[in-house]
């Protein structure tokens, strides 16, 4: 046998059979030999410790793996079994609330470094052993197909815990289970195939959907230049590019706090420890408005911090979205947040460089581009297998360099996403919040999201957005201007624009995070701010038309109009009108 001495006993698996060697160890890059029958992505268990790592290339009995934990101790000689399963996660009852690692084992009662063997972690164990309480929903003897419901655990978050049918499993339905069932334990027996409470899944492999739909519905999250500006739609994905100190953490939190998806799946990719204690403390002490709960009820929180090994990064944006998908068939809307794809995009390239890949652009691997498609495009709006219509929304953060905002990361993302909300440093800087950048941002999906709104009660929907384009994009125009040959100097109706510019960046694109009133923003509250200021644009100009003077205008005390958005609730959209209206009714005074 390749690389054992003559008076060696060839090394042996836990079941007894015959085990690989590690021949090289470099940070997460392993390589072992003597597995003939290993496939790729196949999990391997290495060293005495039972280090969990993924094979990605194949060479005969000889394989290159990226380890997902800490190799310290690890040599050469040590043995390596194949497990015969790829990276998979636990999906079940035990998800909402709590707190996992990048390979979605628990952390809550784990060591700083975690073990292998699932069924022997005590940290897992917890989860495993763990009771739930199962309600049948299902008639025994009828035939059901995947994605049809057989029960439900009520007490499993805030969003009732559905039991479905697996993919791939169809029948009678000949047995159903109920009262307290641990996760792995037998709920249902469909066309002779047991079903349990939790399922184990791939986490590369997208879970399959009846159809995909392209239908534009928005997704509100409460943050009003996201939500007239640059809207998302359900099932779409968004990229969140911005530079150091420019409030990506704090917009992403944000968003989970209030968007009004049923399920958060919030993915910390090599973030610093202190953020994600910030957004678990921020979603454990809000209430929720669905339930009265507390929010972290509906959220999956992946914690892969910049301490934690490097490949479990690769490995948690991936499990957050198998997350997220497990939610969606169970007809639920589900966003995942991930915090950040450089970290994530990173790490690829340091695995890549000491594979000795041939680098690509500022040396990330050649592969980045169909590594980030494959990650978007697990967004969607679908049909699930049990006929519901529910979606994965995906949310990356990206932290170029020095907020660089041509390196391959932020560039290569552009072109997977729907929407982007590019940060803009001179806006943070001025205390700006959320500092997204009018100029540098889009939505491709605005145009079909403004139908949507005109077939739901607000046909002038995609009128006052383009006007508030159009009036942003001209008055930053004329503050350049005003920079060389004075405002005064400029047209009484350029004035009036200049000051339109000024009154919507600061009474609608402007939002207090830490407000009551305005740290959440209803999507009419948001229209009605946005239509108070331009008929107040429109107002000025007609004042200016009649021989009023700008710079009359220009002082009147428009202060009032500017507390609207902390003045009224977050969701009082006719207070709004209302103090908008003697607002108005005083500016036209002026005359």
């Amino acid at each position: 046998m390749a690389g054992i001495e003559a008076n060696q006993t060839p090394p042996q698996t836990q079941q007894g059979g015959p085990a690989g060697r590690i021949r090289r160890v470099s940070g997460p890059l392993v390589e072992v030999t003597g597995l003939p029958d290993v496939s790729m992505l196949e999990l391997v268990a290495l060293g005495p410790e039972r280090i969990s790592a993924e094979t990605i290339a194949v060479n005969g009995s000889e394989a290159t793996l990226q380890a997902y934990e800490y190799t310290g101790g690890l040599k050469a000689g040590d043995t390596a079994e194949g497990t015969g399963h790829q990276l998979s996660a636990l999906l079940g009852p035990h998800l909402l609330g709590q707190v996992f690692d990048g390979l979605l084992r628990p952390l809550s009662s784990a060591p700083m470094w975690l073990s292998a063997d699932r069924e022997d972690s005590a940290e897992d164990r917890l989860v495993l052993d763990r009771q739930w309480n199962f309600e049948p929903q299902a008639p025994v003897g009828k035939a059901v197909g995947p994605g049809q419901v057989l029960g439900v655990v009520p007490d499993a978050g805030s969003v009732p815990f559905l039991v479905t049918v697996p993919p791939g499993v169809a029948g009678e339905l000949t047995w159903l289970g109920s009262g307290l069932l641990r996760p792995l334990e037998r709920a249902a027996v469909v066309g002779g195939t047991e079903v349990t409470l939790a399922q184990q899944w791939p986490v590369h492999r997208p879970r399959p959907v009846a159809s995909r739909l392209s239908d534009a519905v928005p997704m509100h999250t409460g943050q009003r230049v996201l939500d007239l500006m640059f809207p998302l739609p359900r099932g779409a994905a968004a990229a969140v590019p911005g530079g150091f100190g420019t409030g990506k953490t704090l917009l992403l939190q944000q968003i989970a706090k209030w968007s009004d998806a049923d399920v958060i799946v919030y993915v910390g990719c090599g973030e610093r420890g202190n953020e994600m204690a910030d957004v678990l403390d921020g979603l454990s002490g809000l209430e929720d408005p669905r339930t009265g709960g507390a929010l972290l009820d509906r959220t999956v929180i992946i914690a892969n911090t910049s301490n934690m090994p490097m490949m479990a990064r690769e490995a948690s944006i991936n499990t957050g979205v198998t997350v997220a998908e497990f939610f969606r068939d169970m007809g639920y809307h589900a966003v995942v947040i991930a915090d950040s794809t450089s970290r994530w995009a990173e790490a690829l390239r340091e695995f890549a460089n000491r594979n000795g890949d041939l680098p690509a652009e500022e040396g990330y691997p050649a592969s980045l581009a169909s590594e980030l498609a494959a990650l978007y495009e697990r967004a969607s709006l679908a049909v699930t297998l049990g006929g519901s219509t529910s979606s994965v929304t995906v949310i990356g953060a990206v932290s170029p360099p020095g907020g660089d905002m041509s390196e391959p990361v932020t560039t290569g993302t552009q072109r997977f996403v729907r929407s982007l909300w590019q940060l803009d440093r001179d806006l943070a800087y001025s205390r700006h919040y959320p500092a997204v950048s009018w100029r540098g941002s889009f939505s491709r999906d605005a145009d079909a999201l403004g139908r949507w709104h005109a077939a739901n009660g607000d046909p002038e929907w995609a009128t006052r957005r383009a006007r508030a384009g159009l009036v942003l994009a001209e008055a930053d125009r004329l503050t350049a201007l005003a920079e060389i040959i004075g405002s005064a100097s400029l047209p009484a109706h350029e004035q009036v624009v200049l000051l339109g510019g000024r009154l919507l960046r600061d009474g609608v694109l402007v939002q207090n995070a830490l407000s009551a009133n305005d740290g959440y923003s209803s999507a009419a509250k948001g229209s009605a701010l946005l239509q108070a200021v331009l008929d107040t644009i429109d107002t000025c100009q007609d004042l200016v038309a009649h021989g009023v003077s700008a710079a009359a205008v220009d002082s009147f005390d428009f202060s009032p109009l500017l507390r609207l958005r902390e003045a009224a609730g977050p969701s009082d959209a006719a207070g709004v009108a209302e103090r908008a209206a003697a607002f108005l009714a005083e500016l036209k005074e002026l005359r």
